[in-house]
């Protein structure tokens, strides 16, 4: 079923992004169609720098009734089968994670989580830490995401009104997530790159503003910057009269 894997390890001077790390991922339509493996996988990306391109054929990897149960939708339990090697072991440490756990159910169908991670299957949970450089991400967030967001105190004329600030998704419960993954959420799809995680636009659907484009450091530097901002105050809820 798979294509055999050859890992070639070689000590070469540059960044890691100048080595292949990725693989195909054979993922059912139904998978496909749910939206949920545009949820995963840049998730995972995001994580670890690893680059995983779905497909419908066979591959280094496989969605399916085989291998080991990683994630249940309804009474369906699916399955990762893999060929071994550094990269398909990472996705499937991840998938059986903490992180990878609460990943996979925060994907939701009209506010309803259709996938759990609750197969009765576990690895020891990875370790989560922000690495990121706090300083590389001030700056980043005030070029890349100041047109719109205020940042902080040196932008706040400048930004769109309508659009919440830094300081107040800092309030959000889930807000590590959400900086983490900001590309997925609209409506940033539709003018954000991510250099080695999203596809080019398409020829009929081009971006409509400048494109804003990013690399999973910077978004990295970027969560490392906003956990330091103290979150807005929100003040008392309003009394009733």
């Amino acid at each position: 079923m798979f294509r055999k894997i050859i890992l070639v390890v070689a000590f070469i001077a540059g960044p890691a992004w100048s080595e292949d790390r990725s693989f195909d991922l054979q993922v059912p339509d139904i998978l496909i169609e749910s939206g949920f493996i545009k949820h995963l996988l840049p998730r995972f990306s995001l994580k670890t720098g690893i680059r995983i391109t779905p497909v419908s054929e066979s591959a280094d990897a496989a969605f399916g009734a085989d291998g080991v149960a990683v994630f249940r939708q309804g009474e369906k339990i699916w399955h990762l089968e893999k060929v071994d090697g550094v990269y398909t072991d990472r996705f499937a440490q991840w998938l059986l994670s903490d992180i990878g756990k609460r990943t996979i159910e925060g994907f939701t169908q009209d506010g309803e989580p259709p996938f759990f991670a609750d197969v009765g299957v576990a690895l020891e949970a990875q370790i989560i830490t922000i690495t990121g450089d706090a300083g590389q991400g001030e700056v980043v967030s005030l070029k890349k995401c100041g047109r719109c967001h205020v940042i902080n105190a040196s932008n706040r004329m400048k930004a769109i009104g309508s659009t919440p600030s830094f300081a107040l998704m800092r309030t959000f419960p889930d807000w590590k997530n959400r900086f983490e993954a900001f590309f997925t959420l609209n409506p940033h799809p539709a003018f954000t790159q991510v250099e080695d995680v999203t596809e080019p636009f398409s020829a009929n659907l081009p971006s409509p503003i400048v494109p804003v484009e990013v690399t999973l450091e910077e978004i990295e530097a970027i969560v490392a910057y906003v956990a330091g901002i103290v979150p807005a105050s929100l003040g008392a809820p309003m009394q009733s009269q």
